[in-house]
């Protein structure tokens, strides 16, 4: 039975169950105006049971949410509204707003133009952008909390693919980096403290410099700009395409299909990048002192041991997978905002790509903090 009744004191609960697609149209039609809404002042609908959603079973479960309110009834879902509902009433509403007759212009108000009006514009989207960035981020801890249950769901050949796409392939331009600052790092440290004698603890900034910090920091910066601008140039055209619509509209999560994949990949993509940064880095620090301060290799080795402590390689290395999940967060986000046309698509992946690098050295700037604090 894809509906299942039950009447309480408050209202009526709907349970929902099975597939709701065209082949069970007339069953749920049939169904859903069997159920009297009468004098019930609130409805419940639950749709945890919905194994698939398309958008013609949508539609009727859209006329009964009609016909309930109609009859004045407070209806709410309780897992929240499904996507195929929003679809609807999206495209709807465009279709009014298209065909209504645009307003006079003698009757539209000054715009106002001061300064005031316009930082209080600036705040209100900025508070908007921001709870909407807290659901999206809500959304994908939710779809990944339900995807544990059954691991298929979790897409491990998606994974893989996102995995190559922005770690196997990122490897050339991350150790081609991380080569060159660590040569600029202890070129400069050896320039100024060969004057005083200390030559060997050009050793120390170069190890500690690329361990703890721009190793991990560089690397998350290039891939920002590399696969956060990816992320959201993709999810973007899927949205210019109506592609994220079709699977919607066919009863398929976008968050569980195009989202979770991005991010399960770059976290264990980014990590992994570190690591080649980090060995490339003290590389190339070997060889300059080698060749510039006349270093023996096995001095170098022997210093770099004695000038980390156990948990620098672990500091910069923890700060990976949080860099990694800001960063695809922010190009998925991105992505699936994109409305309208190439402009805009063009606009949020600049957006993305921007606010990934912000995120990321914000959040290197407090992790410094808190490793202070804890004096790790």
């Amino acid at each position: 039975m894809a509906v299942e009744v039950r009447r309480s004191a408050q209202g009526l609960t709907l349970e929902l169950t099975g597939e709701w697609g065209a082949q069970q149209l007339t069953a749920l039609e049939a169904q859903l105006a069997a159920v009297d809404v009468g004098a019930a002042q609130q409805v419940q609908i639950a749709t945890s049971g919905v194994t698939r959603l398309e958008l013609s079973g949508a539609w009727v479960l859209r006329e009964f949410v009609r016909r309930a309110r109609a009859a004045g009834a407070v209806v709410s879902f309780n897992d929240g509204p499904p996507d195929q509902l929003g679809l609807l009433d999206e495209t709807l509403k465009e279709a009014e707003e298209s065909t209504a007759a645009p307003p006079a212009a003698a009757a539209a108000g000054p715009e106002a133009t001061g300064t005031l009006a316009s930082l209080g514009r600036r705040a209100v989207n900025a508070a908007r952008d921001l709870i909407e960035g807290l659901a999206f981020l809500g959304r994908v801890s939710l779809t990944f909390l339900a995807s544990l249950t059954q691991l298929k769901r979790l897409r491990p050949i998606s994974v893989a693919r996102h995995v190559y796409d922005t770690g196997m392939t990122a490897m050339p331009i991350v150790a081609l980096i991380a080569f060159l600052i660590s040569v600029i790092i202890a070129y400069m440290s050896a320039q100024q403290l060969r004057g005083l004698g200390a030559d060997i603890y050009v050793v120390d900034l170069v190890a500690i410099g690329v361990l703890r910090e721009l190793g991990v920091l560089l690397t998350s910066i290039i891939v920002a700009g590399r696969s956060g601008s990816s992320f959201a140039a993709e999810l973007g055209s899927m949205q210019l395409n109506e592609e994220v619509d079709a699977l919607i509209a066919t009863g398929v999560d976008p968050f569980e299909v195009l989202v979770l994949p991005r991010v399960l990949g770059l976290v264990i993509a980014l990590p992994l990048l570190t690591i080649v940064a980090d060995l490339i880095g003290l590389t190339g620090g070997a060889l300059l002192c080698r060749y510039l301060l006349d270093m023996p290799l096995t001095q170098y080795v022997n210093r770099v041991t004695e000038a980390i402590s156990p948990s620098t390689f672990w500091v910069g290395l923890f700060k990976a997978p949080v860099f990694a999940m800001l960063i695809a967060l922010a190009g998925c986000y991105r992505g699936m905002q994109v409305r309208g046309s190439a402009r805009e698509l063009g606009r949020l992946v600049t957006v993305a790509v921007v606010q990934a690098i912000f995120l990321v050295i914000l959040a290197d700037a407090l992790f410094a903090v808190l490793f202070m604090k804890m004096n790790i």
